[in-house]
């Protein structure tokens, strides 16, 4: 049978492919020929003709179509069972109307919570267009950044540190660290390189091939696409996998125990009452009706799906302020962060490096300025901007190195990063634990090796200074003034790099070896670049320690950097020190405990990735829920550990966006303090809901309770179909619409919420059953008494069908009804705060509320007033006078609940301690040389009093006193501190180096 369609000429052509796929071992000139395709990559015009014929490069969705599982889940739950439970036993007692009442209840309900799984689960699909992963590659000789989805066979690909790789592809140049885990399950990461060429064993063993789904931890290369989508070997896998079950958040696991629980007790009163019923003269068929009422009634349909759409509706909100969340249960950890460990550049500064000003030995210069700048500096920045590796035109490279650019282009020095690739011979990227890049230029027939970083890793490895344009022995004194420069630069929130060189004999190679490059250099001068704090970062911090968080800096730069930009935007305004990296690592995990239980926030200084990791498994420990930010693909392991793991999604690695529970698209610290505010609202919003759906289940048990326990002299007040009425009708629109109400004044206000706090607390069941229901049961039984006194009825007349007082009864249990319907309302608008009046959040600011209940009242209505429904529901049409009984219902509940909000209010309104950072630990002054504070930073890291004697030309004598100064400042960090009005030698916090010059 023939097929013209799109989809079959696709399937066709790409199983042909996939039979004649070409080995990707062969030899590169025959895989070129079998992929039709160069090294200058194919033109646009081909690439768009294979994505039409090849499909997008995406995996198939595992397991296949869900829904109908997902469908039968719906009735699996223990709420749903427990009604199929009452519609068997209605429809065995002799009751097939009640019978099908309840199960088109359990249809509605569980079509109702099918649908918003789906719409949840598309809302956290649709996420990825806030994320298009992208890829570069090269298509007729030019460098472009397309869509991952976009890539096809033949194209050839360029692989990058940090970056995914979205295709199984042949390497054609250059070799790259590559993490296999996704594929092998081995942590470790292999090298692979196009020299090393294996053409026997297994694909994933050959060195020379890379594969989807694999991250790339360090160096560059480019290769040739193989296979995209499922015919990679990461799509194989994913085909063959079944293993598609979702992970139930803590949320959804406490409320199911909170169903089965509600079952349990559901079910154990119908049986308790059962005899009761009997023992009051019922037969056993209205027994058995009776307890099926007080089964129903204990039954809130509604909980599961409407938690389900409040946790998604969060998730699109979330993703409209900037902060993409992947997993619907990262919604409620947000509400409960307690701790924000993040990074500086990007987060809490606008990552737009600009330098500002430099220093030579001649003294500092300002490079903002229209003049001629002499030509030392010329050379200064010529050799910064030689050893980088970013690309402005295609928009990719750290901000640090594009500043480097654009300076030695406004100097008149430009660097084109065409020629630059070209003349490179040798490259030693950026190492992040010792703060250094090198690179090795072709300058003038011979090899020039450029090397910038940490001013103090790059002064430990230079003896040489460049003056007037000749090199010189660096001198103690020049070592003392360069230390004053960079403590000068650094103190008034600057980025500072060294920068470096050491000209290389034209007949000698550069070094194969790191550790032989970075040696023997000669100083140039001192960069120092401008990173200013966003504007809307101090009014963040500000909010995030009215809520009581606190908030730690995590830091690769220099710690007096790092303080001097915390200082600018309120970190640390109540307490806080710089703790190296160096002193990080001699800490045992009892200091590092003591340290982060002080109160104080601490700014983590020239750390290592892994410290982030030992940094998070502390804070976890304490019992912390603790927020971690990181971009780069040393990263990930602390943000997998992190309750939320927050990546960068601008400057971010694709590795880091993988591994975070949450990207931020625009790599804002106050779109994570934002996001904790969303979670917090969402959380309360999931209470509020809860309160309103248990709080109406004791007006539906009530009337039970009294018809058995006054042995039938008072009729039945309420007929399980009118209970069915409430759950099918107008109950579960004003439910979701609670989901969606506004922030609580105050929200922002209370401390974290413990991590391991139950949704559902005591005290909402008091105010939902004993408070809220109970007003409600008074009134509804009030108005069912007073209806049927008014008609002229007494205890024990009988209200039966053909007797006089039955319209009477009918009207009575209609009144009974109805005020349960108005009563709703009352607890709607009661349930919208938790502490605060109804007017700080606007009475009718929650529209969705608004249109609920209006739905309610034309539901209710219907029933009482079209006639084909009295028979069903058991109702009858109501006079002014019986309205009138039910109409101030919604306004006693909802008043009675302010007044009891207020005197909480009252109550709480005594002064107390804001939450927030524990105030600062008093601390003695400590003695102290006068050296600059960069001096004991260095021997904070590690710096023994020789290389300090040796870098900085200071006395051996004072080298040793430094050394010692930062030793107790060391030891401080992890002892407790002292009680309040003694002084400590050697506690002095060491935030005052970053306010003042000096000691």
């Amino acid at each position: 049978m023939r097929s013209d369609g799109p989809g079959s000429l696709r399937q066709a052509v790409a199983e042909q492919f996939d039979h004649d796929a070409p080995d990707p071992r062969e030899p590169v000139a025959l895989l070129f020929r079998d992929l039709r395709t160069s090294s200058q990559g194919l033109p646009q015009r081909e690439a768009a003709r294979r994505q039409a014929v090849y499909g997008p490069n995406t995996l198939a969705r595992r397991g296949g179509r869900r829904w109908p599982r997902e469908l039968v889940q719906q009735f699996t739950h223990p709420l749903a069972l427990l009604l199929s439970l009452a519609a068997v036993l209605a429809a065995v007692s002799g009751a097939p109307a009640l019978a099908v009442a309840i199960v088109a209840v359990i249809l509605l309900n569980a079509a109702l919570a099918f649908a918003q799984e789906q719409q949840a689960e598309r809302a956290v699909e649709a996420l990825a267009a806030f994320l298009p992963e992208q890829a570069t590659v090269i298509r007729e000789g030019i460098r472009r950044e397309v869509a991952a989805t976009s890539l096809v066979p033949g194209d050839v690909l360029v692989v990058e540190e940090g970056e995914r790789i979205s295709a199984d592809a042949r390497l054609l140049s250059g070799g790259v660290e590559v993490d296999l885990s996704a594929l092998t399950g081995e942590s470790v990461p292999v090298f692979r390189s196009a020299e090393l060429v294996d053409v026997e064993g297994s694909l994933l063993d050959a060195r020379d091939l890379l594969f989807s789904g694999t991250a790339c931890t360090g160096g560059q290369a480019q290769a040739v696409v193989t296979a995209t989508g499922m015919h990679t070997e990461l799509g194989r896998i994913a085909a063959l996998s079944q293993r598609t079950r979702r992970e139930e958040s803590p949320l959804e696991h406490q409320v199911k125990r909170a169903a089965r629980l509600i079952a349990l007790v559901a079910v154990g009163v119908g049986l308790a009452f059962l005899p009761i019923g009997l023992a009051a003269g019922l037969s056993l068929a209205a027994a058995v009706s009776f307890a099926i009422g007080l089964l129903v009634a204990n039954v809130p349909e509604g909980l599961l799906p409407t938690i389900t759409l409040s946790l998604a509706s969060g998730v699109r909100d979330l993703a409209r302020r900037g902060a993409v969340v992947k997993r619907l249960s990262a919604v409620e950890t947000l509400g409960s962060t307690s701790v924000v460990c993040t990074d500086k550049t990007g987060t809490l500064t606008e990552n737009r490096m600009l330098a500002t000003a430099v220093w030579t030995p001649h003294g500092e210069s300002a490079v903002d300025r229209p003049a001629e700048p002499p030509p030392e500096v010329r050379l200064l920045a010529a050799a910064a901007a030689a050893c980088t590796t970013a690309h402005p035109d295609a928009g990719h490279g750290d901000p640090t190195e594009l500043a480097l650019l654009d300076l030695a282009d406004r100097l008149g020095v430009p660097c084109l990063p065409e020629q630059r690739d070209l003349d490179r011979q040798a490259l030693f990227r950026f190492d992040p634990r010792i703060k250094l890049m090198t690179t090795a230029d072709a300058e003038d027939g011979s090899a020039v090796l450029h090397t910038k970083g940490a001013p103090e890793e790059v002064l430990a490895r230079t003896d040489l200074l460049l003056d007037h344009g000749s090199q010189r022995p660096l001198t103690p004194t020049d070592r003392t003034e360069v230390v004053n420069a960079v403590g000068t630069l650094a103190a008034r929130g600057l980025r500072v790099l060294a920068v470096a060189l050491r000209p290389l004999p034209p007949d000698q190679a550069p070094p194969d070896r790191r550790e032989e490059a970075e040696q023997n250099l000669c100083l140039i001068g001192l960069i120092a670049m401008a990173d200013p704090a966003r504007p809307e970062v101090a009014g963040a911090i500000a909010l995030a320690h009215r809520a009581g968080i606190t908030v730690h800096v995590v830091t690769g730069d220099n710690g007096l950097t790092a303080a001097a930009i915390a200082a600018k935007v309120g970190i640390g305004n109540r307490g806080s020190r710089i703790v190296t990296g160096t002193e990080l690592t001699a800490m045992g995990d009892r200091e590092l405990d003591v340290l982060l239980a002080r109160g104080e926030e601490v700014i983590f200084a020239r750390t290592s990735p892994e410290a982030k990791l030992r940094i998070a498994d502390a804070l976890r420990a304490e019992g912390r829920t603790v927020a971690m930010t990181g971009d780069g693909v040393n990263d990930a392991p602390a943000l997998r550990r992190a309750d939320i793991g927050v990546a960068m999604g601008r400057s971010g690695t694709d590795v880091a966006r993988e591994a975070a529970t949450m990207v931020l698209t625009d790599d804002n610290f106050a779109t994570i303090i934002a996001a904790v505010e969303a979670g917090r609202r969402t959380y309360d919003n999931i209470r509020k809901f809860i309160v309103y759906i248990f709080a109406h289940a004791v007006p539906e048990v009530v009337p039970f309770l009294i018809f058995a326990l006054a042995g039938g002299a008072i009729p039945l007040p309420l007929t399980v179909m009118q209970i069915l009425a409430v759950d099918l009708g107008t109950d579960t629109l004003p439910a979701l619409a609670l989901g969606r109400e506004r922030a609580e004044p105050g929200l922002m206000d209370r401390p974290p919420r413990p991590r391991d706090e139950k949704v559902i607390q005591r005290s909402m069941l008091a105010r939902a059953w004993g408070f809220l229901g109970l007003i409600s049961a008074c009134l509804v039984m009030g108005g069912f008494l007073l209806t049927l006194t008014l008609g002229g009825w007494h205890p024990g007349d009988p209200t039966g069908p053909g007797t006089a007082l039955h319209l009477t009864y009918q009207q009575a249990t209609t009144v009974t009804w109805l005020g349960i319907v108005t009563c709703q309302i009352g607890t709607a608008f009661a349930a919208r705060t938790e502490r605060a009046s109804l007017r700080s959040v606007g009475v009718l600011s929650n529209r969705q509320l608004l249109v609920g209940i209006g739905f309610s009242l034309a539901f209710a209505a219907t029933i009482v007033y079209v006639p084909l429904l009295h028979h069903v529901f058991g109702t009858a049409a109501l006079g002014p006078a019986q309205l009138a009984v039910v109409a101030p219902f919604p306004f006693v509940v909802w008043g009675a609940d302010e007044l009891r909000r207020a005197l909480v209010r009252r109550r709480r309104a005594a002064p107390a301690r804001p939450a927030g950072i524990a105030p600062a630990p008093a601390h003695g002054p400590v003695t102290l040389s006068a050296h600059h504070p960069v001096a004991v930073l260095l021997a904070r890291h590690g710096w023994s009093a020789r290389q300090l004697h040796h870098a900085l030309g200071v006395t051996e004598h004072a080298a040793e006193e430094i050394v010692s100064h930062a030793h107790r400042v060391a030891a401080e960090h992890g002892r407790l501190p002292p009680s309040r009005g003694r002084q400590a030698p050697g506690s002095g916090t060491v935030s005052r180096y970053s306010r003042s010059g000096r000691r």
